[in-house]
């Protein structure tokens, strides 16, 4: 009987020599198993739970990226407008016929102002083009301190020359088919935008995964509107209105005031207007661009709360409750110090002591 006793008593000091050890590596580590199969049943939802952690991160961090991409696009859109509304409000305002000297800077503002747009157009975010469609690894204006004096100038130009010959509602007209242009030599846009443009479907705007099947697009080309419809004295594109109301500006000259001062004016208030539609359209597209953005900063900010969460349950699995583990530590040391105890007593009794 003593045999058995000491057996059985043996037996449970074992089991719990084992729990104690395991209870001292979860004190040390934290984690319920050292290896993923010991957790059980509990291995399939982990494996379910890390992969949903790992998807919803990804989108946030997709997500992050695009901002990062469209607050350089909202800044290039704010100076674009800025542009804009200084040409419509402030230099168009001083030309008239009756000042010949109005024109005296105009000219060289016009091309400044067509280089530095082109420049805002090119913008880069980590090597990436920000509005040249898919096409992230070339500019959508090939040569951008070129624009003021390229062919697409160079045809506006000679549109304007012709006020002394005809009026200026034809003239207008002439430089608004020319600034649609997408034949080669006279676009200044890159060859993969203008066969985008010109294809049968062209194709949708860049975007960033937000959920599953879920995108939101935010790509802007700098050849196109993308969310904004141009209305009034436009070519359709707020891009192409800019240029051709600042190449029609480069290209005017005193001697056309002198030669029909009201046809002069007429055109003067034509590209005046023109500024005023890029300059609407403009808003409308950067407003458009700050709708997208918080579309994508309340999927990120759901992804995140889902994601906390989500790690608290894997915790769950994964973890002990440390103030639970290291009192069963105790515990279990007491229990295993007693079982010592046990044994040593029995160890002690013999036959005589018992029938005692």
């Amino acid at each position: 009987m003593t045999i058995d006793l000491l057996g059985s008593v043996a037996r449970e000091t074992a089991i719990l020599r084992t729990r104690l050890a395991t209870l001292t590596r979860q004190s040390a580590d934290g984690l319920r198993a050292q290896n993923l199969g010991d957790l059980g049943p509990e291995v399939s939802r982990l494996v379910s739970l890390r992969g949903e952690v790992a998807r919803r991160e990804a989108y946030a961090s997709s997500m992050d990226q695009a901002l990062g991409r469209t607050g350089l696009m909202q800044e290039a859109l704010g100076r674009l407008t800025q542009i804009a509304r200084d040409f419509h409000s402030t230099v168009t305002q001083r030309i008239t016929s009756q000042d010949p000297g109005s024109l005296t800077t105009v000219q060289a503002q016009a091309r400044a102002a067509l280089t530095e747009m082109a420049h805002l157009l090119n913008t880069q975010h980590a090597g990436e083009y920000l509005f040249g469609g898919t096409d992230l690894a070339h500019p959508p204006i090939p040569d951008p301190d070129g624009l003021a004096t390229g062919q697409m100038a160079q045809d506006v130009a000679a549109a304007i020359g012709n006020l002394a010959a005809t009026d200026a509602a034809t003239v207008s007209a002439a430089t608004r088919g020319i600034a649609q242009s997408t034949a080669a030599g006279v676009t200044p846009f890159s060859a993969f935008l203008t066969a985008d443009e010109t294809a049968a479907s062209p194709e949708a705007r860049r975007g960033v995964p937000s959920a599953d099947g879920e995108i939101i697009g935010y790509g802007i080309k700098a050849n196109a509107n993308a969310e904004a419809v141009s209305s009034g004295e436009t070519t359709g594109s707020w891009v192409r209105d800019m240029m051709r109301n600042l190449m029609s500006l480069s290209a005017l000259t005193p001697a056309q005031m002198a030669a029909d001062p009201l046809e002069f004016d007429k055109l003067v208030t034509t590209i005046r207007d023109g500024f005023g539609a890029a300059e609407a359209a403009l808003g409308e597209e950067a407003g458009a661009l700050g709708h997208v953005e918080a579309r994508m900063e309340a999927a990120q900010k759901r992804h995140g709360q889902l994601s906390t969460v989500l790690e608290g349950q894997l915790a769950d699995i994964q973890y002990v409750d440390m103030a639970e583990t290291l009192s069963l530590l105790q515990a279990t040391k007491t229990t295993l110090d007693a079982s010592y105890r046990a044994i040593g007593s029995l160890s002690d009794l013999n036959l005589a002591n018992f029938l005692r």
